[in-house]
């Protein structure tokens, strides 16, 4: 009876433990789900950032990307050969026009200038003479006292005498111009760059670019536009009003006016170059920058626009999240018109009043309750183009 019993009761035991492992185990689970359920329930609901629309007006026109250039600018350069004594500007300051810029060292062309006086008032003394002996031959000539081919002789002698007076007085002038351009004056008004010399160089014609000055107020934006958009505001009325955005994405407070069409079209962009002519008094525009440009012509419109983070987008379009009365966040599929800096314009989905998520929508979804804080208003796009 042993041998039978034996196989039957260590079956039962293998049998028994399993099950008590269940049981054992079956109530630590139910303890841990009931201790996670609270926690869950008791989370405060994510925070998010709002922006409450508003209308804004903004004027047709287009956009564009345009490069800022001066109206004048000029290379100076040294029209004769010596050493530079002086630099007498600041580099980077506004000059004026006439102000003394660059010295040449004087000494030899003012030797130069003497030397042509002397050579002028000898060419003059032998002037005197000849005219005195051609006198005195057309006297003589009357009484046959001397023939005529001397008279003719002391004539061509006065007249060439007469020539190196001439030539002469041109040799003076040349060398007191050579005397006047040792001092390099500023030919305009405008901000001066650094000098490519400092004093004691030797200096002349074929050594360069001494520095250049350009001009500040008013200055000119340059910017390519395409035949289609030309043509599409063909024969429209009004003057059309120049924007620029400056790099940093504010407005320029000055507005312009378009003042120059280039007469060819690239044929590598199809594009014709226009320019535009801007007040820059507090000299916030530079020469070379690149600037945003829009021209605007038309009424003010009345649009709502949205930062361009509140904007996602999936396989059926674009939505924003908005958050309901009820601190619970809806979806709104959206149509959107142009783009326009940091903003884009919607034309279709959402309402004035509206509290469209900007911040914050990584963490929500449709349905949810959230904590709303209101964000700072974002730079209006009153006064940007809208591109038609």
């Amino acid at each position: 009876m042993t041998f039978w019993f034996g196989p039957a009761g260590r079956t039962g035991h293998m049998l028994l433990m399993p099950l008590a492992v269940l049981v054992f185990v079956a109530p630590l689970a139910a303890c841990d789900q009931a201790a996670e359920a609270p926690a869950h329930a008791g989370s405060p609901p994510p925070a998010v950032t709002v922006l409450t629309l508003r209308p804004t007006e903004v004027t047709p026109g287009f956009s564009f990307n345009g490069r800022v250039v001066a109206v004048d600018e000029v290379q100076l350069r040294a029209r004769v050969t010596g050493f530079l004594e002086q630099r007498l500007f600041e580099e980077g300051a506004d000059v004026d026009t006439g102000d003394l810029l660059f010295v040449i060292e004087k000494a030899p062309y003012r030797a130069v200038v003497e030397q042509r006086r002397a050579e002028l008032a000898s060419a003059e003394a032998n002037r005197a003479n000849t005219a005195v002996q051609l006198q005195r031959g057309e006297e003589l000539v009357k009484n046959r006292n001397i023939p005529q081919a001397e008279v003719d002789q002391r004539r061509a002698a006065d007249e060439m005498a007469a020539a190196q007076i001439l030539q002469a007085q041109a040799a003076l002038k040349q060398a007191q111009l050579d005397l006047g351009y040792t001092e390099i004056r500023a030919p305009i008004a405008g901000r001066i760059s650094r000098a490519d010399f400092s004093s004691g160089n030797l200096v002349g014609p074929t050594n360069g670019v001494l520095a250049t000055i350009v001009s500040q107020d008013p200055i000119y934006v340059t910017f390519p536009v395409s035949q289609r958009q030309l043509l599409a505001h063909r024969g429209e009325r009004g003057e059309p009003v120049v924007r620029v955005t400056l790099p940093d994405g504010t407005l320029y407070e000055h507005p312009g006016k378009l003042n120059f069409l280039d007469v060819q079209v690239d044929p590598g962009t199809d594009t014709l170059t226009v320019r535009a002519e801007l007040p820059n008094p507090d000299r916030i525009l530079i020469d070379g920058q690149f600037v945003g440009v829009r021209v605007e012509r038309g009424e003010p419109e009345r649009v709502l626009a949205v930062p361009q983070a509140a904007i996602q987008v999936d396989q059926a379009g674009a939505y924003a999240l908005v958050v309901g009365n009820n601190d619970r966040v809806e979806e709104r599929r959206i149509r959107l018109g142009i783009q326009e800096g940091i903003q884009v314009v919607v034309e279709d989905g959402l309402n004035e009043g509206d509290r469209v998520i900007v911040e914050g929508i990584q963490k929500v979804r449709p349905g949810m309750a959230v904590a709303v804080s209101e964000g700072p208003p974002v730079r209006p796009v009153g006064q940007t183009a809208l591109q038609r």
